[in-house]
C-alpha cells in the first residue's frame, strides 16, 4: 500500500502546471460609502492583452492593484493558474511585473545600477546596456536618476519589463510623461511580448496600436 501511495504522490508531483491564465470574477470594490464597481469579472490568456478604460476615479487603479494582489476585493476572486491569489500568491509574484504612478526608482542610482539591483532581486537577466539603448537611454545609462527628467525616469521603470522577465505585465498608465517617440518604442516592446505568449493589463489614456495582437478591452465607470 505504502509503495502505491508514493507512485500516485509522484504522479501528482509532475503532472503540469495549469495554463499560465489570469481571471476574476465576481469583484467587488467599495471606497468609503461609494462602490465603484461590482460584479466585474475577466479573463486573459497567453498573448492578450487587457486594455482597461474608464474616466477618473473609476476605479482602474484600485482594479489593477487586485489584480497584482496588493489590494483585496470586498468581494470575489482573482486566480492565477487556478489558485486564488487570496490564498497563494507567492508563484504569481515570481512571473508578475508591475508598474503602478510611482516609478519606484532610486534618485541616487544609475539606471544601470537600478536595473541590476532589481536583476539581483529576480536572480538574473539580460544585458542592460541593449535594453537602455533601446528605449532611448544609451546616453545616460551613468546618470544618476535625479538629473533624468520625469519621462526619462519613466522609461526606466518600464526598463524592468525587459530586464527582469516576467509572464505577466500590469501596467498603471505607463505611457505617462513619454514622449511620442518613446510610446511608439514601448508598444513596440509590450507587443512582442503578447506575441511570445506573455499577458498584459494596462490603463492608458492614449491612442495606442498594438499590431495586430489580440486585446480586449474592460470599460469601467458605465
Amino acid at each position: 500500500m505504502l509503495a502505491v501511495d508514493s507512485e500516485i504522490r509522484q504522479s501528482a508531483v509532475s503532472d503540469p502546471p495549469p495554463d499560465p491564465v489570469l481571471e476574476a470574477e465576481e469583484l467587488e470594490c467599495i471606497r468609503g460609502d461609494r462602490v465603484l464597481f461590482r460584479n466585474l469579472g475577466f479573463r486573459v490568456n497567453p498573448g492578450t492583452i487587457l486594455l482597461v478604460e474608464g474616466p477618473n476615479g473609476s476605479g482602474k487603479t484600485s482594479l489593477l492593484r487586485m489584480a497584482c494582489g496588493l489590494s483585496l476585493p470586498s468581494h470575489g476572486a482573482v486566480r492565477w493558474r487556478g489558485v486564488n491569489l487570496r490564498r497563494d500568491a507567492d508563484a504569481f509574484y515570481g512571473e508578475l511585473s508591475y508598474v503602478g504612478h510611482s516609478p519606484g526608482i532610486k534618485a541616487d542610482l544609475t539606471p544601470v545600477e537600478n536595473l541590476r539591483f532589481d536583476q539581483a532581486l529576480a536572480g538574473g537577466g539580460p544585458d542592460l546596456s541593449d535594453i537602455l539603448r533601446g528605449i532611448g537611454l544609451g546616453r545616460f545609462m551613468d546618470t544618476p536618476c535625479r538629473f533624468l527628467s520625469a519621462g526619462q525616469r519613466r522609461r526606466v521603470a518600464l526598463a524592468r519589463l525587459q530586464a527582469c522577465p516576467a509572464t505577466v505585465w500590469i501596467l498603471d498608465e505607463p505611457f505617462t510623461a513619454i514622449d511620442r517617440e518613446g510610446v511608439t518604442d514601448l508598444t513596440r516592446v509590450m507587443a512582442e511580448h503578447a506575441r511570445t505568449g506573455g499577458l498584459l493589463l494596462l490603463t492608458t489614456h492614449q491612442s495606442v496600436d498594438f499590431d495586430s495582437c489580440q486585446v480586449q478591452t474592460l470599460r469601467l465607470g458605465q
